[in-house]
């Protein structure tokens, strides 16, 4: 669930079968006081070219759409008598594209295309901004997933990384606590290497913040993290001490930091 401002109007985006339904309810709100909601789209749904609109989504996007019964609301469609609520709608054609939601979050929702359709019986300006906040909306998340996946990335080079210590420095015979001192003092050597303190220094001089050092970390540093994790694991198997890796990763963030920069800065430039 996520919500968008559109206008000075809080609107709910959903996800339903991981895809993006908005709420008609709240953008209705936008036009008249919530009591009057419902009758909006009520109203909305009546008009013929809704039928025809909502009908030919459906006949895109739905295999299972009962086509008879939309023939059946498109011919009454416009007749003073017609009144047709979302959930006829569903339950008569087995419609996909809208979808009624009980609890905190209820009220009728529509997939996108169809949200932005109604947004043309609330304003054209209204139609507009509404697309304009979706469209940034998804800026944002594809953002944050690429951030997430980096983050990712390192939690799975972690495990290659703490898989080469078990193998390389751990002595046989020794208990789980033992073994989780180690690990930590090699995740450590990363983070000094990386960021200059330890884990434990970090979170001394953030007492207020969640979570631990690499949550806190840009995407660059997450990518030269997930490099130096699989590199140290090579020098692991290579026997080299741990103060000489730590050098020789501190060398290497630093180059690598640089490159990485240098990079964002000239795609800056552009």
């Amino acid at each position: 669930m996520a919500k968008i401002t559109v206008q000075n109007t809080s609107v709910t985006v959903i996800s339903v079968n991981k895809e993006d339904y908005i709420s008609l309810t709240d953008m209705a709100n936008a036009k008249e006081s919530e009591s009057r909601a419902a009758d909006i789209i009520k109203n909305w749904t009546r008009n013929r070219y809704t039928i025809e609109f909502l009908g030919t989504w459906e006949m895109i996007h739905n295999p299972g759409f009962k086509v008879v019964e939309f023939d059946h609301f498109k011919m009454q469609a416009g007749l003073p008598s017609f009144v047709l609520s979302v959930s006829e709608w569903i339950e008569k054609t087995n419609a996909i594209g809208l979808v009624v939601k009980k609890g905190r979050y209820g009220g009728t929702y529509a997939y996108k295309d169809i949200a932005f359709e109604f947004g043309s019986a609330i304003s054209v300006p209204f139609k507009l901004y509404l697309i304009e906040e979706f469209q940034r909306l998804k800026k944002e998340e594809q953002s944050q997933l690429g951030w997430s996946a980096k983050r990712e990335l390192s939690k799975i080079n972690y495990h290659i990384h703490t898989d080469a210590i078990k193998q390389n420095l751990i002595p046989t015979e020794i208990t789980d606590t033992q073994a989780s001192i180690i690990y930590a003092n090699e995740a450590d050597v990363l983070n000094v290497a990386m960021f200059g303190m330890t884990a434990k220094t970090w979170r001394e001089q953030h007492p207020d913040l969640k979570g631990n050092i690499r949550d806190y970390a840009t995407i660059n540093e997450l990518i030269c993290l997930a490099n130096m994790e699989n590199l140290n694991a090579v020098f692991i198997e290579q026997g080299i001490s741990q103060s000489e890796r730590l050098v020789k990763l501190n060398r290497i963030a630093i180059q690598q930091m640089r490159v990485l920069e240098e990079n964002d800065n000239r795609k800056l430039l552009k």
